[in-house]
């Protein structure tokens, strides 16, 4: 391993007391997972049931490593390829982002995500200053990458209420619900761009741009009450509320 590092919610100062441990593990040629799995059974609860991946089986994006309970706390091992992670950073930092379908991800794994899982984290081995070297890209935050960011998200928001106001007349709620999502999601990843910051998770993301200097006011609530009126069927006013968070973000970015 080139780099091992505590990211997540741990190395942002936003864990509770249930917050699990994200521990990345960064490489360059490959990575040794029976080494791996040795070390994960000397210090997993339940050594016989713990089993590493091998590298690629969660995907490009998540890529694999481990989900270990230590001492009853769950503790994620994640793979990152540093010469893939350098690339896709050095992308964003162009302003180019990628949107892939990603399990685990309902909105989607936005590429700029390991811009934010490097400039967030917390080097916990980095004999070769790898991971400054990194973090060197991703701050100061990239202003192309704010504006490509913005670009990309900002008009499927609408986009996704249009499709669920069609939705509407068929009181189809489980496809209102799904397109209004997608554009609360939306809003998050333009509210984190304007404020530049980095979303590393849409897990709690709107709550936290709520608290944002930038953001929309009363935006915790405003989607408390979106989601009330698609749980009581009133699907339109649903609609028309998240219509009233888009115009109010569109006087943000005019």
């Amino acid at each position: 391993m080139q780099a091992v590092v505590l990211g997540g919610s741990r190395a942002r100062g936003s864990a509770h007391a249930a917050s699990d441990y994200d521990i990345g593990l960064y490489f360059e040629a490959a990575v040794d997972t029976e080494r791996l799995l040795a070390a994960a059974k000397e210090i997993a609860d339940d050594p016989a049931a713990t089993a590493v991946t091998p590298v690629g089986e969660w995907g490009p994006w998540i890529v694999g490593g481990a989900w270990l309970s230590v001492e009853g706390r769950k503790v994620d091992l994640l793979y990152r390829n540093a010469d893939a992670v350098k690339a896709v950073m050095e992308s964003c930092r162009a302003g180019v982002v990628a949107m892939d379908y990603q399990p685990g991800h309902p909105h989607g794994f936005c590429s700029a995500i390991w811009m934010g899982e490097i400039a967030y984290c917390q080097p916990l081995h980095d004999p070769n200053g790898m991971i400054a070297r990194l973090k060197s890209i991703a701050l100061p935050y990239p202003p192309p990458l704010r504006q490509a960011l913005i670009q990309r998200f900002q008009w499927e928001i609408s986009f996704g209420i249009e499709n669920a106001e069609l939705a509407v007349a068929r009181g189809e709620q489980t496809h209102v619900a799904g397109c209004l999502y997608r554009s609360l999601a939306c809003v998050a990843q333009v509210l984190y761009a304007l404020n530049e910051r980095y979303l590393i998770n849409e897990k709690g993301a709107l709550q936290e741009a709520a608290h944002l200097p930038l953001t929309i006011p009363g935006l915790a609530e405003q989607t408390s009450e979106v989601w009330r009126m698609i749980g009581a069927g009133a699907l339109a006013p649903a609609c028309e509320a998240v219509r009233g968070m888009d115009r109010q973000l569109k006087l943000m970015t005019t």
